[in-house]
């Protein structure tokens, strides 16, 4: 009776442990699309802090302008009143030497035409640099006046742009750590899923060792060869690698633009141009066709993401990753119509 239930509890375990390595597999599934969303996310926050600097700059070099501006109107204040301050000291100067400011009144009261001639003189350079400075003085007010408008509206409107560059921002941020911690808790789950699974094929291999062991002294060696005992090879059945790549040729989300590019596989350890680690799913493409951050779907290979870039790839033209030389190579370069989510 105990040699029947120990036979039996090894199929058992190991029909339990099959029932994990399918838990293990969605969970793989839905880490795999996470690490996509994770990668589409990290590209987006790149672009978006990019911009965010950019805007930064412009506010400070809207700042600079701002101090510049003050400085020029402190300046033609300054000049402004010296000019004032010069004019009407010349004017108390003919005042106090009796001087008329009539042409007619000087012309009479000259001494000869040669005295009435210099006095004109006078008179007339007065009023020449009298008309100079207003002239001056309302050009400058008026560049003035139109350039603060020009920089306070710009201000405004950059306020604005950095506000909701800012909002972005955070946002992505956000949600960035939210698929981060999302991806954590499911590798933590699968690592206890696979955990369970060998301690299930270990107990499930013992069972069997022993239910043969316990056959092997029950019934002769002859008769066990009869009726065609198992041998026992003695060794536990591997499990699937956690972190096998999903198949070539998974499909994606309908619907979508589709662009006809040439593709290339590749191989190489590293990061992507955000910083991230690159993984199975990683596309570089030319951010100037296809925005960073884009989701994919490419016959052959399955779901992707624009997520970086390369010095070679230009136009309509993409990189796949593959984790393997021996898979890039198979795939060389090939031209596809791709889908754009």
């Amino acid at each position: 009776m105990g040699s029947t239930s120990t036979a039996a509890a090894g199929p058992g375990y190991r029909a339990r442990a099959a029932g994990l390595q399918a838990q293990a597999q969605s969970l793989d599934a839905r880490e795999h699309a996470a690490l996509l969303d994770l990668y589409a996310l990290d590209s987006r926050l790149g672009s978006a802090q990019v911009r965010l600097t950019s805007l930064e700059a412009r506010s400070a070099s809207l700042r600079a302008q701002r101090a510049t501006l003050v400085l020029e109107s402190a300046a033609a204040r300054r000049t402004l009143a010296v000019a004032r301050r010069d004019l009407g000291d010349r004017l108390r100067s003919l005042y106090e030497e009796g001087a008329s400011l009539d042409p007619l009144a000087v012309v009479l009261g000259a001494t000869s035409v040669s005295d009435a001639l210099t006095k004109l003189d006078d008179l007339s350079q007065l009023a020449d640099q009298s008309g100079r400075i207003v002239a001056v003085t309302g050009a400058s007010q008026a560049r003035l006046r139109a350039a603060a408008a020009a920089l306070a509206a710009e201000r405004r409107r950059l306020a604005s742009e950095l506000a909701a560059a800012r909002a972005t921002e955070h946002q992505l941020a956000v949600a960035q750590a939210y698929r981060l911690a999302y991806v954590a808790g499911l590798r933590a789950e699968s690592s206890l899923k696979e955990s369970q699974i060998r301690s299930l094929l270990a107990t499930a291999q013992a069972a069997e060792t022993r239910s043969q062991q316990l056959q092997a002294q029950a019934t002769p060696t002859s008769d066990a060869a009869a009726f065609g005992a198992p041998a026992n090879t003695g060794g536990p059945v591997p499990s699937p690698a956690a972190d096998a790549p999903p198949p070539i040729g998974a499909g994606g989300p309908s619907g979508g633009r589709t662009l006809t590019v040439s593709s290339t596989g590749y191989s190489l350890p590293g990061h992507t141009a955000t910083g991230m680690p690159v993984g199975w799913g990683v596309v570089a493409v030319d951010p100037s066709v296809i925005p960073l951050g884009t989701k994919l779907t490419i016959p052959g290979y399955g779901d992707g993401v624009a997520a970086d870039v390369g010095s070679a790839v230009h136009g309509d033209m993409i990189d796949l990753w593959f984790p393997t030389l021996a898979q890039a190579q198979a795939w060389g370069r090939r031209t596809v119509t791709i889908t754009l989510h």
